[in-house]
């Protein structure tokens, strides 16, 4: 493809530094055009398997969604055959992982249990639908390796049917059955109020369950599904995440008080910040503090005048190494693995610090044992930056922030935070913050790319991605941004295996809501193999081999492999994803040679 221009964007946070360099760019697709099943991966059509709407073996006269005999005990027992794709083993914990988040379904490997999913490649992604009490399969073939996706098929194998089925439909949506494929009519079926419940929820156009507006048509250009009110034709059949109604219609179903990993987030919209306590033996407190026009707070970033609230530490007053400490209510684990996830910023001297404590129990009861985990130093960013910080935890404890004074003389501001969540998940690998992204769309054409910094997994790979903020496919709701994966040389390469296989990249464009469970974040993976490039290398090799030098990092970036429709600009532009006009993209590297052999027998019925 010749040279591109490449805007490389130094560290996590900028644009200040951005500058030009000549790189030899081949974007390599993971689905090519004509076989790209995100389009609508739930039709199935030419599967053998006898379904319905696309995607669900129902056997006849069972309603799932309102008969409770249907309904899942958790933890669900689970089988990985070892026919499915390596890159569907690790996405189907992706989206394990996104349920427990959410609510408290759960998961556990089957241990010789009557009911269980068994989770195999076969024509198509489908699943049966609630608890069949003896065993069921649920369908992820060629395709089908997607977190959304797998979201979906697990919510029937819970009970769900497709929204646009419920009694109500015709309110809000019009189908159009004179331009469905003849004989695929069936998959429009709309079901009464004794067959199913819509949980006492409205209608969902943002919900994962919805069909998109060109199922099972048989003219390119003309729907089968259109939404009464306009606006709604773009959104319905999203393949991002959950929906809130559907995180909320999930909990109602199964009884959820709480979910299983979130341990802990606050905003800081109430005066008791959330149960967050201040220290007792420290020299000041943080301030409960109202943005105001310059000094926004992030959660509403200055959009309602008597809201949005943060937790500020002035260090313009005071002497030199004085600080104030913030307490989180005393939390109690269920995994010994959490990521505490925040936003910050510092506006003081960059000799102010913002140090992040743990206290545990001392061995008498008290949670008082300290533990310091991570630093955070001023510099010249002064605006909201992202931060994740892995704990380990295993018993109850407190996370602490700590402000330092690093030189009052020469501070004109302080420490800010906002926008807390506690999970017990792995923290990202990577995380890349991209500032002014509105600025960079308008400017960007089919040639533009950003370069990311150089990261390294846990392993020690060194890699990279690159964003097309305006890529060359688009579809009936406009453009798309195309992001690609590539690895790069590293200190760390004498030692690594290569070539790189059986390793999980995964891409996120991160939906900043300040509530974690309404995240409805955009991701996507690709798994490493053995495949080789035009000129017979191998595709995964090391880049100091396969790559081209870049200047920049002082490094050589590898192929690169991705997707040209990774994020839809419609969907940028909407929801939380540019808050303060800043684009998070979250990039992960994981060793998936665990999970190529799975599959365990199922013991014998007796």
């Amino acid at each position: 493809m010749g040279l591109l221009q490449l805007l490389v964007l130094i560290a996590l946070v900028a644009v200040p530094n951005s500058y030009a360099i000549p790189l030899s760019f081949q974007k390599n697709e993971v689905y090519e055009a004509e076989n790209d099943m995100l389009e609508n991966p739930y039709l199935n059509l030419g599967a053998k398997t006898r379904l319905i709407e696309g995607d669900m073996a129902l056997p006849p006269g069972r309603n799932a969604l309102s008969d409770t005999a249907y309904r899942w005990k958790f933890p669900i027992p689970y089988i990985l055959a070892d026919s499915l794709d390596l890159n569907a083993k690790g996405a189907i914990f992706q989206a394990f992982e996104m349920y427990r988040l959410k609510s408290c379904v759960d998961f556990k490997p089957y241990n010789g249990e009557k009911t269980y999913i068994k989770f195999e490649k076969f024509d198509g992604c489908w699943s049966m639908v609630g608890d069949q009490q003896t065993g069921q399969t649920l369908s992820l073939g060629s395709g089908c390796d997607h977190k959304a996706v797998i979201e979906h098929e697990l919510l029937h194998a819970l009970g769900f049917y497709h929204e646009q089925s419920r009694t109500d439909r015709d309110d809000y949506v019009d189908i159009w059955l004179d331009q469905v494929i003849p004989g695929m009519e069936h998959n429009f079926n709309k079901y009464d109020d004794t067959f199913i419940t819509d949980q006492n929820t409205p209608y969902d156009y943002e919900s994962i369950m919805h069909y998109r507006p060109y199922s099972f048509n048989k003219n390119d250009s003309i729907p089968t599904i259109t939404t009464k009110i306009e606006a709604f034709n773009n959104i319905i059949g999203q393949y991002l995440d959950f929906s809130s109604l559907d995180v909320l219609r999930l909990n109602r179903m199964y009884n959820c008080s709480s979910p299983l990993t979130l341990l802990d987030q606050c905003t800081f919209e109430y005066i008791n910040i959330c149960g967050m306590i201040q220290g007792s033996s420290d020299d000041a407190d943080w301030v409960h503090t109202l943005g105001t026009p310059g000094s926004e707070d992030h959660t509403l970033t200055g959009r309602c005048g008597d809201a949005g609230f943060f937790m500020h530490f002035d260090t313009q007053t005071g002497k030199a190494g004085e600080s104030a400490v913030l307490e989180s209510r005393i939390l109690y684990p269920r995994r010994e693995l959490q990521c505490l996830q925040f936003f910050y910023r510092m506006t003081g001297s960059p000799k102010d610090r913002l140090v992040i404590w743990v206290k545990t129990d001392d061995g008498t009861g008290q949670v008082r044992k300290l533990k310091k985990i991570h630093t955070f130093w001023a510099d010249d960013d002064r605006d909201w930056k992202i931060a994740h910080v892995p704990l380990e935890v295993g018993a109850k404890f407190r996370y602490t922030f700590q402000g330092v004074r690093g030189d009052p003389g020469q501070s004109g501001g302080g420490i800010s935070v906002d926008d807390i969540s506690l999970s017990e998940t792995r923290c990202p690998a990577a995380a890349w913050q991209i500032r002014n992204f509105s600025s960079v769309l308008q400017n960007a054409d089919e040639s533009t790319a950003l370069l990311s910094p150089r990261f390294y997994s846990p392993e020690g790979y060194g890699f990279g991605v690159t964003l097309w903020p305006r890529s060359t496919y688009a579809d009936y709701t406009g453009g798309y941004a195309a992001l690609y994966f590539h690895l790069a040389s590293g200190e760390n390469d004498g030692v690594l295996q290569w070539p790189a296989v059986d390793r999980q990249a995964t891409l996120t464009v991160m939906d900043q809501d300040p509530d974690i469970r309404l995240r409805m974040s955009s991701a996507r993976s690709l798994t490493t193999d053995w495949m080789t490039t035009s000129d017979g290398k191998l595709f995964w090799d090391n880049p100091a081999v396969t790559g081209t030098y870049d200047a920049g990092c002082q490094c050589f970036r590898g192929n690169s492999w991705g997707w040209r429709n990774f994020i839809k600009h419609f969907d940028l532009r909407r929801r939380n994803y540019l808050k303060n006009d800043d684009l998070i993209i979250f990039v992960d590297f994981e060793d998936l040679t665990p999970l190529i052999k799975t599959e365990v027998p199922v013991s014998p019925t007796e």
